[in-house]
This record gives structure tokens, C-alpha cells and sequence, in this order.
């Protein structure tokens, strides 16, 4: 079991960052547990790159010390599994918003969704979702998109060094992707289904890995408050 002295001179956390919950929300849950078990007034605690609420898995935690490596962690490869539903697009790029286009896959066979996924691989321009909470002029792209503004967004250079379909079930097909910091997934499903002439948006994620960190190693936030505090009383 970890000391408080552990947490203060600093730790990385592996935790698995369950649907729905926002990243902010898993290092409350994280942050809440460690005060309350040490009775500490204040720790310093952040993760390392943002995981949206419809995506799961990998989040790193950094405690006390070692938030100084937040930015460092956030620079590393990183792999995503997850599935495109091709034939409709949606504004925000996933599920978070409602279908507004559909579009005819008749022409998609599986030739042709390995061979476009070359395309994709090494550094590529890519423009952010206007879903996003990245900001321009002090406001966050969502916010914009919720107003119905229209923004104008730059490109981004990202690298893919590896995106393969590992599944096809029409109109769904599951993926794998390892990609440099800066990349959404979710914009490279839209441009995936572009490519394709089919439309696509991202219908379901998941973090496996950050540099050498798998979630094969984490814990949910739940988890990991249950083993700091086996005595709480269940909610």
C-alpha cells in the first residue's frame, strides 16, 4: 500500500477511465481519495492528455512531484482501438451529436478499407472537430459549435505510424491505430469515411496504451478508491 509520502514525492497512476466520465472527473475521484485517506488539505494531481466522455481506457495520473512529467507523458505514441461506423456522418464526428448525412456503402468492400487506410499513415494534415475543447480567441470550439457558429479552424500536422481494420462488420468496422500526440481519432474517422465516399463517424474508443503504459495495468477510478479507502461506505 502506498504512503502519503509516495503520493507527495510522486507517482504515476494507471487508471482506466470509465464511459461517460469525464478525465476531469477520474482525478477528482483519484484526488478525493487520497486527501480523504491522509487527511491532506491540498496534492498536487493532473493527467496527461485528455480522454473525451464517450471514449474509454488508458489515462495517466500524475501525483505530487511527478505532475512536472505531464508534459513529457503527453508527447508519447499512443494506441487506440475502436470502430467507425461508415455509411453517416455526424457534426461533432461521434455520438455525441445525431446523424445529419447518410450515404451509400455498396461500394466498400474490404480491398478497399485496407487499401485507403495507406493513406493515412505518416504525417497527415488534419483539422481539429469543431466538437473539441480546444480554444481560439479564449472560448472552446464546442462552445462555438453549440452557438451554431460557424469557426474558422487551422490544420494540424499529426503523424499515424500504424492504423489497421482489424474487424469488418458492415456497416461497422473495428480498428487500430497508433498515432503521435495532437491526433483525433475521431477527425481521422470522418476523413477515413471521406476517402471512402461513404461517410463515417467514430462510434466507439478506447486507449489502450501510452508509451510504454497498457491499460492491460490500470484500475477504474472506483477501483482504486476502493483499495485506498476499504472501509468507505458504499454509495
Amino acid at each position: 500500500m502506498m504512503t502519503k509520502e509516495d503520493f507527495l514525492e510522486g507517482q504515476i497512476l494507471l487508471i482506466d477511465k470509465p464511459l461517460t466520465w469525464t478525465s476531469f472527473q477520474a482525478v477528482n475521484a483519484l484526488k478525493w481519495a487520497i486527501r480523504r485517506k491522509f487527511e491532506l488539505k491540498k496534492i498536487k494531481i493532473g493527467h496527461a492528455g485528455t480522454l473525451d466522455p464517450l471514449a474509454t481506457g488508458l489515462l495517466l495520473v500524475c501525483t505530487g512531484k511527478f505532475t512536472k512529467k505531464i508534459t513529457e507523458l503527453q508527447g508519447q505514441a499512443k494506441e487506440y482501438t475502436g470502430t467507425i461506423t461508415l455509411g453517416a456522418t455526424t457534426p461533432s464526428y461521434d455520438l455525441e451529436t445525431e446523424v445529419d448525412k447518410t450515404y451509400p456503402t455498396e461500394h466498400t468492400t474490404e480491398e478497399l478499407l485496407h487499401e485507403t487506410t495507406k493513406q493515412f499513415i505518416g504525417e497527415i494534415q488534419q483539422f481539429p472537430p469543431v466538437f473539441s475543447a480546444l480554444k481560439k480567441d479564449g472560448k472552446r470550439l464546442y462552445e462555438y459549435a453549440r452557438e451554431g457558429k460557424e469557426v474558422e479552424i487551422p490544420s494540424r500536422t499529426v503523424e499515424i505510424h500504424n492504423f489497421e481494420i482489424t474487424q469488418i462488420a458492415m456497416p461497422q468496422i473495428t480498428f487500430r491505430v497508433v498515432c503521435s500526440k495532437g491526433t483525433y481519432i475521431r477527425s481521422l474517422a470522418n476523413d477515413f469515411g471521406k476517402a471512402l465516399q461513404s461517410g463515417g463517424h467514430l462510434s466507439s474508443l478506447r486507449r489502450t496504451k501510452i508509451g510504454d503504459f497498457n491499460v492491460d495495468n490500470a484500475v477504474t477510478p472506483l477501483d482504486f478508491q476502493d483499495a485506498l479507502l476499504p472501509d468507505r461506505l458504499s454509495s
